[in-house]
């Protein structure tokens, strides 16, 4: 895969907003496969039975290789093409977006979906949280005990994540590193604890990082 980055949202969640006495309820979630996606929108239908439009769009694939989307009732081109280009105009990918209306009584009008809708998926991945996924080296590290306040400092400055520790006869610790910027890192933590500080690379893979 040559693909380094690319941007999805870090969990499900959601959030709902009421225009013109309806209520438009705006979920999200990683998906990695269409499957998921689908999955995801079953479960979604399932919990909003009496809801009447359960309106959705979601991009499967690392170069977009599956777009999909769906209006489900609602006038052609107000609700799932909107909530697509909310998706589009973020650069989200592997994510599904549902929004679910419960109809109040008042008809919004052409325009008035889609700006409903369009809000509905953006409070959705703002609930969600958009994150960048980067190539990432998982390393499990040891170092002593008088060394390890100084390092722990320092991996707080750098741009790391640090993973489980397991405090025994010395301190062992997961650090997650950006493939990128691995070997600078890895290097200068080595040279703060005189070189005593040994690091083993445990797997490469797609880690979450902040916008």
């Amino acid at each position: 895969m040559n693909i380094d980055s690319y941007i999805t949202v870090r969990e499900e969640a959601s959030d709902e907003v009421v225009i013109m006495k309806s209520r438009f309820i705006g979920y999200a979630a990683p998906c990695e496969t269409e499957e998921d996606a689908l999955a995801f929108l079953r479960r979604i239908k399932e919990k909003h039975r009496d809801a009447r439009h359960h309106c959705y769009a979601y991009v499967i694939g690392l170069n977009a290789g599956v777009m999909r989307y769906s209006d489900d009732g609602e006038p052609g081109g107000t609700a799932g093409l909107p909530m697509m280009d909310v998706l589009k105009n973020a650069g989200a990918v592997n994510c599904c977006v549902v929004v679910v209306r419960y109809f109040g009584g008042v008809l919004l009008g052409t325009g008035g979906l889609v700006r409903a809708y369009t809000l509905g998926c953006k409070i959705a991945l703002e609930a969600a949280g958009l994150v960048r996924m980067e190539l990432s080296d998982v390393l499990r590290c040891r170092i002593s005990y008088p060394l390890w306040n100084s390092v722990q400092y320092a991996v707080q400055k750098l741009p790391v994540q640090l993973g489980d520790t397991v405090y025994a006869e010395d301190v062992a610790f997961v650090l997650i590193v950006r493939k990128k910027d691995s070997e600078a890192t890895v290097l200068q933590l080595r040279n703060l604890s005189d070189g005593k500080m040994t690091c083993e690379p445990v797997s490469e893979e797609y880690k979450a990082w902040d916008l």
